[in-house]
């Protein structure tokens, strides 16, 4: 059989406040759309439907028509997990009747001793669980560690192997070996999330959720599929996609997808951003993160180029010894309060204060020393 590997949908998540609703469901779309036009015989979700425990109205309302698109409409078995950013107890809520249509949601660890038997192939669905959950269920007070757990949870399943029959792990959990990007969430403590590759080596393959980058870990077996989408600047140069995985021979093969707004990193000077013969051969609605090469201060300068940049997520100086030596000046003038207050206002606004304002400023650092008195 051949089913296509898919993880980190992130439902829900913004980026620098953006809402990526619009992304997400493009996205999804054109893995349907792959899908169906490479004639897989399911779609596994490894993971972190949604970001967060409890996702927003229009979150759920997305996923439920996209996974209504997979299931119903097109009639495709869905075996999917929760992830560490999934609230196991909703996603629960519904899944007795899902599997009568082929949809396979396993939101706790006991569920995943019930291997999903398709084709010729064995699914051991096993939701993102932390130590004690393994401790509780295999009542065994000798499991402190993610890599212990993982022991009793595979030699449990292995217990349900048919030898006739391919085995695929559907797991959520950071495989040793494998780094990380800015936007997964931090919550290795002491190496409690990482799991030794070679504890994994009974399964054919192993398609794994959490990490963002499908080339985080290079193994014969055990793969990550990735988001389908840039979720950090630090994913500026990764390519996002999907695996299609044939069980006949065990080979799979990633297939990108295109964003319909793409992340991107911008290197050039305020005057450059505003020129149109530089922004016009840019594409000004991806997500922009400008790295900015003058050392003034620019008023309103992300006002300004929101205009021209409307997905503008973020500006970092690239040279930023020029402030460093305002802070100093400030430093050395900061006993005449007025001439900083002044100072501020005109690298502010490019004008001096008026007489009237002279007077109210005066007028102001009275008072505040005659409260400072008074203390």
């Amino acid at each position: 059989m051949r089913f296509l590997h898919t993880a980190d949908w992130h439902i829900g998540k913004k980026l620098n406040g953006f809402d990526l609703l619009e992304e997400q469901g493009a996205a999804i779309d054109q893995i349907l759309s792959l899908a169906l036009a490479e004639k897989v015989d399911a779609v596994v979700v490894a993971g972190d439907l949604y970001d967060r425990a409890v996702p927003a109205v229009d979150a759920v309302n997305l996923f439920n028509e996209k996974i209504i698109a997979f299931n119903l409409q097109n009639k495709l078995p869905l075996l999917a997990i929760s992830g560490n950013h999934d609230s196991h107890e909703r996603l629960n809520f519904g899944t007795p009747w899902f599997s009568h249509t082929d949809f396979y949601l396993h939101t706790e660890l006991a569920q995943a001793f019930e291997p999903v038997e398709l084709a010729d192939t064995q699914f051991f669905l096993l939701p993102y669980f932390e130590p004690f959950n393994a401790r509780v269920y295999f009542q065994d007070d000798g499991i402190k560690t993610l890599a212990e757990a993982i022991k009793s949870v595979i030699a449990e399943m292995k217990r349900h192997f048919k030898p006739n029959m391919r085995h695929v792990l559907v797991a959520h959990f950071f495989a040793a070996g494998s780094s990380k990007s800015d936007s997964e969430t931090k919550i290795m403590v002491g190496g409690l999330d990482s799991v030794p590759v070679d504890l994994l080596q009974d399964f054919d393959y192993v398609a794994l959720g959490h990490l963002h980058n499908h080339s985080a870990l290079n193994h014969l077996t055990v793969q990550y599929s990735g988001a389908p989408l840039k979720y950090a600047i630090s994913e500026e140069k990764q390519t996002k996609g999907v695996y299609i995985v044939d069980t006949s021979d065990l080979s799979r093969t990633f297939y990108p997808l295109s964003p319909l707004h793409d992340l991107q990193r911008l290197v050039a000077s305020y005057e450059e951003l505003l020129t149109p013969a530089f922004y016009q051969k840019i594409a000004r609605e991806d997500f922009l993160h400008i790295q900015l090469t003058d050392r003034g201060v620019i008023p309103n300068l992300m006002n300004q180029l929101r205009v021209i940049y409307p997905r503008l997520l973020g500006i970092e100086r690239v040279n930023p010894l020029e402030s460093k030596a305002q802070l100093i000046q400030l430093k050395k003038r900061a006993d005449t309060p007025k001439k900083v207050v002044s100072d501020f206002f005109a690298e502010m606004t490019n004008e001096d204060l008026t007489a009237n304002q002279e007077k109210w400023l005066a007028k102001g650092l009275q008072a505040v020393e005659k409260l400072t008195k008074e203390d």
